[in-house]
């Protein structure tokens, strides 16, 4: 998409040393965000090529820079989520800084923020505000809970959404205490849900020339990813709890102790099921009328588990993986996070990928998932920026 600033402006919108070259390097977007959220989304169109302008308060900066973990006094937290930006610090109640802020909101894209809804309004910025003076800006908000409601001014974190969106009630085994997923899903899935509705504002710009505002509420957010558990009370009427590691409705499809370690299989259907009695050599189990069906397969999942896992039992993972590969049933190893960083399929996609603390310390960091045709899927990333360290560049570009 051309960027839609005239030709005097251009510079402004150039890809930079603080983003790749990408499907979206000719958008600028201002990123006022901080911690998870919002900075998680800005570094999928930094990755996709976006140039990315943090926004940080003077003095301490985004409060992710003082989570840890820690190398020689950086946080690894920030770096992971911050790489390949620039940053300039602003006071956006000093009226040096706001004439600076409100430049490069005259040439960008896009503005990101997570701030608690009314936040921007009382600073003068509030969408009805910069959509009057910017009518071309997309503006996204990720928050809490959303712009409307009646607990949209209500504070959250990721913790706080996972419990009320569900999540939380049916992670976990049976019988066990409340288990938080153990990454931070619920910002996460609001900074790609900001993602999708930020390209769709890109692409509805296209045909109208106006700037949309954007509104991606993390509760919201836990809500679409529950799927079958939603179908599930939609059916029966009653609120689904935890399982374990097993599926609610396909069987087997679930964690199996072997001889060393455990292995996930999963035989989405009956014939995936007959390929994997025949590569266990548990044939009789074909003519077991519980185990017919799938269906009937999830009405006798713990029959069904305690099977498999005394046949699993009998030898390694790694040999039985190789047989059920072979004969073309799903099934992996249970890696922890470093297995998982050093499995060969994850280096070849490049998903374990370096960036540099600011300092220029290495880093690994998670790849870009999004792999697109005539464009680089490099295995390195730029390295996060010093608070303020693009100030000069900036206003350079600004002609300021």
């Amino acid at each position: 998409m051309k960027s839609f600033m005239d030709d005097s402006l251009n510079s402004f919108g150039a890809t930079t040393e603080g983003s790749s070259a990408g499907p979206l390097s000719d958008l600028v977007v201002v990123d006022l965000s901080r911690v998870l959220a919002g900075p998680y989304a800005t570094m999928v169109l930094s990755d996709l090529g976006a140039r990315v302008i943090k926004v940080e308060r003077p003095g301490t900066g985004d409060d992710s820079r003082a989570i840890g973990p820690f190398k020689d006094g950086k946080s690894a937290y920030f770096t992971s989520i911050n790489r390949g930006k620039q940053s300039i610090a602003l006071d956006l109640k000093r009226a040096e800084d706001r004439e600076i802020f409100e430049a490069m909101l005259a040439r960008a894209d896009i503005l990101v923020e997570n701030f608690r809804p009314g936040t921007m309004k009382k600073l003068g910025y509030g969408w009805s505000a910069l959509h009057a003076r910017f009518p071309q800006l997309i503006y996204a908000a990720a928050s809490g809970f959303g712009h409307t409601g009646p607990d949209s001014q209500k504070a959250s974190y990721d913790m706080v959404v996972q419990a009320m969106g569900g999540i939380m009630s049916v992670t976990g085994h049976p019988g066990g205490p409340p288990t938080r997923v153990g990454t931070s899903i619920g910002d996460i899935t609001a900074g790609l849900f900001t993602v999708i509705g930020i390209l769709s504002g890109v692409h509805d710009r296209q045909k109208t020339g106006e700037g949309r505002f954007v509104d991606v509420a993390m509760l919201d957010g836990q809500i679409a990813i529950l799927e079958n558990a939603i179908a599930r009370y939609a059916v029966t009427g009653k609120a689904p709890g935890p399982l374990g590691a097993r599926h609610p409705s396909i069987t087997p499809f679930a964690a199996y102790p072997c001889r060393d370690a455990h292995v996930v299989i999963a035989a989405g259907n009956d014939a995936l099921f007959t390929a994997l009695c025949r590569a266990m050599d548990l044939r009789e189990l074909l003519d077991d009328p519980r185990f017919a069906t799938n269906e009937t397969r999830s009405d006798h999942a713990d029959a069904l588990g305690e099977i498999l896992s005394a046949r699993l039992g009998e030898a390694d993972a790694a040999d039985w993986l190789a047989r059920l590969d072979a004969a073309g049933v799903p099934a992996g190893p249970l890696h922890d996070v470093g297995e998982a960083l050093g499995h060969p399929q994850v280096r070849a996609r490049n998903m374990a990928i370096e960036t540099a603390f600011e300092d220029g310390t290495p880093l690994t960091a998670a790849g870009n998932p999004v792999k697109i045709s005539g464009f680089d899927d490099p295995a390195s990333r730029p390295k996060a920026p010093r608070l303020d360290e693009h100030r000069e560049q900036i206003l350079k570009d600004l002609g300021l």
